[in-house]
C-alpha cells in the first residue's frame, strides 16, 4: 500500500450556516448566546461548526474517529492529531448561507521520529458560498498518525513561553467545556471525553483539550480585544498537549503597527502549547 496514492483525492460537501450552532460556541465560550441575525458574519474558524463528520455508528473506529481508508489515507497507526492550520480569509462567510467545502489531500509524508514512525497528511479545504466560483476561505489542515506511547518513551524538553503579554485569559478546561465543543463539532475522538480510554490505552495524564478549540480561544481573544479587527491570514502550531487536569492561558501580543498580532496558549506551568499568528486586512 502506498499511502501517497492517495494524494489528489477530493471529497465535496454542502452546509447551511445555522444561527444555533453559533450561538451555542458563544455559550459554550460563556458569551453571550442569542441567535444571530442572518447577515452576520461568522467570526474566523467558526466555520469548524459546519461541515460535521456524519458517520454511521457501525463506521467508528476504536479510537472514535471514523475507520482508517476512505477520503483519508488508511494510516496504520494508532495515535492522530491534530499538528496545525493555515488560512487566508479572502471573504466573509454569514449566517444564512449555503457554502460548499471542497476537501483534497493535499501530500502525504511519512518519517521516522523519536518515537518511531510518523505520517503527516495535509489537507487543503476551499469554501465557495452558493452561486459564487471565488473562494472565500482556504485552509491547510495538518494532521499527525504517530505509535503509541511506551514505557520507554522520552518526553522532548518543553518550550518555555513567551514573556509579558498585552492580552491574557485563564481557562479552566473542565469535562463539561469539552463535552460540549466535542458535541458542537461532532467530534467522536475518545481522548477528549473518555478518561478511561486515554489513560490506559493512549497512555495520556488527562483528557486532550481540542487543538482546534484552543485556535478558536487564540482568535476569540483577538476578536475581543480588537472587535473591528478583520483577519486575512492566520496559522497555528500545535507545540505540546494540554490535558484538563490544569488551567491554561491564551496570549496576545500586536506587533508596533498592529497589523500581526502574535497569538500563543501556555499550560500552568509556563511551557508554550500552541504558537500562532494573524494578519490583519
Amino acid at each position: 500500500m502506498n499511502l501517497k496514492d492517495w494524494i489528489g483525492r477530493s471529497e465535496e460537501v454542502t452546509d447551511l450556516f445555522t444561527a444555533t450552532p453559533y450561538a451555542a460556541l458563544s455559550a459554550t465560550f460563556d458569551r453571550p448566546a442569542e441567535r444571530p441575525a442572518n447577515g452576520t458574519t461568522l467570526p474566523a474558524l467558526w466555520h469548524w461548526l459546519y461541515f460535521l463528520p456524519l458517520y454511521r455508528q457501525s463506521e467508528i473506529g476504536p479510537d472514535g474517529h471514523a475507520k482508517r481508508g476512505g477520503f483519508l489515507p488508511p494510516v496504520p497507526l494508532p495515535r492522530r492529531m491534530w499538528a496545525g492550520s493555515q488560512f487566508e480569509f479572502h471573504a466573509p462567510l454569514r449566517i444564512g448561507e449555503t457554502v460548499t467545502r471542497t476537501s483534497t489531500i493535499h501530500d502525504v509524508t511519512e518519517k521516522s521520529g523519536r518515537t518511531g514512525p510518523l505520517v503527516f497528511v495535509k489537507v487543503r479545504h476551499e469554501l465557495r458560498r452558493a452561486g459564487e466560483s471565488a473562494i472565500a476561505l482556504t485552509e491547510f489542515h495538518d494532521i499527525v498518525y504517530r505509535e503509541l506511547a511506551s514505557p520507554n518513551d522520552v518526553a522532548p524538553p518543553p518550550k518555555a513561553t513567551y514573556p509579558d503579554p498585552v492580552w491574557r485569559t485563564k481557562w479552566v478546561p473542565d469535562d463539561v467545556l469539552l463535552f460540549r465543543y466535542s458535541a458542537l463539532t461532532f467530534n467522536g475522538h475518545r481522548i477528549h471525553y473518555d478518561r478511561k480510554y486515554v489513560t490506559e490505552v493512549e497512555g495520556y495524564p488527562g483528557l486532550i483539550v481540542h487543538g482546534p478549540m484552543i485556535a478558536t480561544l487564540l482568535l476569540d481573544l483577538l476578536r475581543h480585544k480588537m472587535p473591528d479587527a478583520e483577519v486575512a491570514k492566520f496559522e497555528f502550531r500545535a507545540v505540546r498537549p494540554t490535558f484538563d487536569i490544569n488551567y491554561f492561558f491564551v496570549n496576545g501580543t500586536p506587533s508596533a503597527d498592529g497589523k500581526t498580532i502574535h497569538l500563543w496558549a501556555e499550560d500552568h506551568e509556563g511551557w508554550l502549547t500552541m504558537d500562532a499568528t494573524a494578519v490583519l486586512k
